[in-house]
């Protein structure tokens, strides 16, 4: 057996035996950048509500309460996942350079960005919601500071969890673009 035959036999019979999957949060790709005028911007984690920072992926059942999905959980905490994908969605987004906090570099950034997501969840209507607002911050003017609500709804495209998981990235993708757009 070649090593590449066995590594696809090892991958193949873990995906398969798993009892409860774990999803990665990624961003949906972006095909477009836009130039905005901070060149740095750090993001503080972004607060999710107590029911999104479960390890469980949850929906919304017809009557309003929220259920684990399928027997899958996040592969990584709730809200750093979010965060993570966050920044790259935005580093892909902008022109940019932007980094979690605490700030890597030795110059502040330019810009502080704080999200706190109020609506966090699959419905019942096939949809996923992201609802909440972002805050601005620019210590040294480089933009002019704000605060903006903002509400998303992407379809979901299928009933697996991974379903799930992907229109959350692409609702993470939106909101980059309304942060983008908000910053030209």
């Amino acid at each position: 057996m070649t090593r590449q035959a066995f590594f696809l036999v090892v991958l193949l019979a873990a995906c398969s035996g798993a009892d409860e999957p774990r999803f990665r949060i990624e961003p949906a790709p972006i095909s477009a950048r836009m130039r905005i005028a901070a060149g740095t911007i750090e993001l503080r984690e972004v607060t999710l509500p107590a029911y999104a920072a479960e390890p469980a992926i949850l929906a919304e059942c017809t009557d309003g309460a929220l259920y684990p999905h399928g027997n899958g959980l996040w592969a990584d905490d709730p809200a750093q996942g979010v965060t993570s994908a966050l920044v790259t969605a935005l580093s892909a987004r902008t022109n940019a350079t932007v980094a979690a906090e605490p700030w890597p570099l030795t110059d502040p950034a330019q810009v502080r960005l704080d999200v706190r997501v109020a609506q966090f969840y699959a419905r019942s209507d096939g949809s996923f919601e992201m609802a909440g607002q972002f805050a601005v911050a620019s210590p040294d003017r480089v933009v002019r500071e704000f605060i903006r609500s903002f509400e998303i709804r992407v379809p979901i495209r299928g009933e697996a969890p991974g379903a799930l998981a992907a229109a959350q990235g692409e609702a993470i993708s939106e909101l980059a673009t309304l942060i983008a757009t908000a910053l030209r």
